[in-house]
């Protein structure tokens, strides 16, 4: 080998090593991400599954009082100074 093949033979394996070294955060980045999915997923179709089980127990329980919301109570508040005024 004489040096000119070394030389690109070194600059060959310089350039490959910081392809990798930029390339490696993005690809444990898709890999982390995969794992987070998949995760997330089980969790869903667990959540599913207890939650068919339960629906018949949720759907008997509709004697709960129920809250306005904040926006319900800015807008009747709304309403009764226009009434109020007029």
């Amino acid at each position: 080998m004489t040096t000119e093949q070394t030389e690109a033979l070194i600059g060959m394996t310089v350039v490959v090593a910081i392809l990798v070294l930029l390339a490696l955060p993005s690809a444990l980045g898709v890999i982390r991400d995969r794992r987070i999915d998949r995760q997330i997923r089980e969790a869903q179709e667990a959540r599913e599954e207890r939650g068919s089980r339960t629906a018949r127990e949720d759907q008997k329980s509709s004697s709960r009082s129920t809250v306005p919301s904040t926006a319900t109570w800015y807008a009747e508040g709304r309403r009764s100074k226009k009434l109020v005024s007029s």
